[in-house]
């Protein structure tokens, strides 16, 4: 049976993450200490952060029974004070490219969890318990506004597709304004940018749980 028209997918993480491997792979290879955008962290953090999240979503599926009321208990720390507590590090001494492969795996676990996990699963997010669906939306939106930062730290240019971004916020966002382009709104919803009569946000969140 074919997913609706607005129904976030497999095949649409899948393509958020090839086009973020894309985009970075223009890096120079001396350029990622440079802070990635408004966040603290530097663009090879801020990369390490991305994989964790799409590995850590797809661990969340992971077990025959998902948990409820936390998440699976690997180990999360960080390399340095102030830095992101990861369970996922890339080896420096591989550079950028084995950055990349690490960020490529990583997205691959998690668009595999969401093609083989059935549609009645739920697992525990701190933003609300959700299905496969939801896990993916919430990959994709780690997966475009993370890569905003970094190609904002690095210089590179960068949009995600409309329609990508105009169903991550129909399934996450559902309060966001209607009839401003989704990749702004994203944006702003994420608390990244301004839109038209309305200040960028100082506090934000997506609603993860199932709607019917």
């Amino acid at each position: 049976m074919q997913p609706p028209a607005d129904a976030v997918t497999a095949d649409d993480l899948d393509l958020a993450v090839r086009l973020a491997v894309a985009a970075l792979r223009e890096t120079r290879p001396d350029a990622w200490d440079a802070k990635a955008g408004t966040l603290e962290w530097d663009c090879w953090e801020t990369v390490e952060h991305l994989a964790d999240d799409l590995f850590s979503y797809a661990a969340q599926m992971g077990p025959r029974t998902p948990p409820m009321d936390g998440e699976v208990p690997f180990v999360w720390e960080s390399r340095r004070p102030g830095g992101p507590r990861n369970a996922v590090h890339a080896d420096r001494e591989a550079g950028p490219a084995g950055l990349l492969q690490v960020l490529e795996a990583c997205g691959a676990f998690l668009v595999a969890m969401v093609r083989c996990t059935p549609p009645d699963v739920r697992a525990h997010h701190v933003f609300g318990a959700s299905d496969p669906e939801g896990f993916a939306a919430m990959g994709i939106v780690e997966t475009v506004v993370h890569t905003h930062d970094v190609a904002e730290g690095l210089g590179l240019p960068w949009e995600p597709p409309a329609g990508l971004c105009s169903r991550v916020l129909g399934r996450l966002f559902p309060d966001a304004p209607a009839g401003t382009e989704p990749w702004p709104t994203l944006l702003w919803a994420t608390g990244r940018a301004e839109l038209p009569g309305r200040p960028r946000l100082t506090s934000w969140r997506w609603d993860g749980s199932v709607r019917a």
